[in-house]
C-alpha cells in the first residue's frame, strides 16, 4: 500500500483546483470552507471519544485537509503558503515554551501554562487585562468562550474564593430572571438568562469541570433516558405524543430509576 506525504497531499489538492480539476473544489473560498472546519474539528473529537484509533487517524487526517485547502487558496491570492503556516506554528511553540528553549524556569504544567500566557500576552501586545479578555474568539462555542473569559479574570484575582460564593451568584441570577420573565421584558429575560447561564459555567469552572463535556453528557444521557421512555411506550402500544403531563413524569422517573 501506497505510503502519502505530506506533499502528495498539496500536490492533490493543487490538481483538485486545477483547470481540470474537481467542479466543487474549485469554487471554494475561504468563507465557504469555515463550517467545514469547525465540523471537521468536532467530529476528530467524537471519534477520538469513540476508542477508535483508525477513525481518530481518518478525521485528523479531514482536519489537516482543511489547513492545507486554505493554506492553497491563500496561495493562490499571493497572501501565504503551506510553508508560511509550518514556520508560524514553529517560531510560535518556540518563543511561547521560553522555559525550554530560553532561559525562563517552570517545573509544573501550571508554571509552563503561565509562562506560555506571559508570551502570548506580550508577543500579542496585549497591553491591559481587558485586552486579555477581548483575545477570546469570539467563534468559540459560547460555553467554553465564557470560562476561558472567566479564567483569565481569575488569573488576576477577580474571582469568587470559593464555591458558596458562586451558588449564592446563581441563586440571584435566578431570582433576576424570573422577574424579568414575570414583567415580561423580553431584551431583559435574554440579559437575565445569559447571566444565569455566565454564573453555572462559572460554578463548573470551580468545580474544575468542562461545560463542554458536562452538557454534552447530559444530552447523551437524556437521549438515552428518553429512549428507553419510548421503547416502554412502544412495547405498550401506545403513542408518546398522546402521553399526559403526568404520565410523561411518571414514565420519566420510571427510566431513571432504571
Amino acid at each position: 500500500m501506497k505510503k502519502y506525504t505530506i506533499e502528495d497531499l498539496r500536490d492533490i489538492i493543487v490538481t483538485l483546483r486545477g483547470e481540470n480539476g474537481c467542479p466543487w473544489d474549485r469554487v471554494q473560498t475561504h468563507q465557504s470552507l469555515k463550517k467545514d472546519m469547525i465540523e471537521e474539528c468536532y467530529e476528530a473529537i467524537d471519534a477520538l471519544d469513540s476508542g477508535d484509533d483508525h477513525a481518530f487517524a481518518n478525521e485528523l487526517g479531514d482536519v489537516l485537509l482543511q489547513v492545507i485547502f486554505h493554506s492553497r487558496l491563500a496561495e493562490e491570492r499571493g497572501a501565504f503558503d503551506f510553508n508560511d503556516v509550518l514556520n508560524e506554528i514553529c517560531t510560535k511553540l518556540i518563543t511561547r515554551h521560553t522555559h525550554v528553549f530560553g532561559k525562563d524556569k517552570a517545573v509544573s504544567a501550571e508554571e509552563a501554562l503561565g509562562q506560555w500566557e506571559k508570551n502570548k500576552k506580550k508577543e500579542k501586545n496585549l497591553d491591559s487585562y481587558t485586552a486579555m479578555l477581548e483575545d477570546v474568539p469570539h467563534y468559540l462555542p459560547a460555553l467554553m468562550r465564557s470560562a476561558k473569559i472567566q479564567k483569565k479574570a481569575a488569573s488576576i484575582g477577580f474571582d469568587w474564593k470559593n464555591t458558596e460564593g458562586v451558588y449564592d451568584k446563581i441563586s440571584e441570577e435566578t431570582e433576576e430572571l424570573r422577574e424579568a420573565v414575570y414583567d415580561s421584558n423580553t431584551d431583559r429575560i435574554e440579559e437575565e438568562y445569559g447571566d444565569m447561564l455566565f454564573s453555572v459555567v462559572n460554578l463548573g469552572r470551580h468545580l474544575n469541570l468542562t461545560p463542554e463535556i458536562a452538557l454534552t453528557k447530559a444530552s447523551d444521557k437524556f437521549i438515552k433516558r428518553f429512549k428507553a421512555m419510548e421503547e416502554k411506550t412502544v412495547a405498550e402500544g401506545v403513542d408518546m405524543a398522546n402521553l399526559t403531563d403526568e404520565q410523561f413524569d411518571r414514565l420519566w422517573n420510571s427510566v431513571k430509576k432504571a
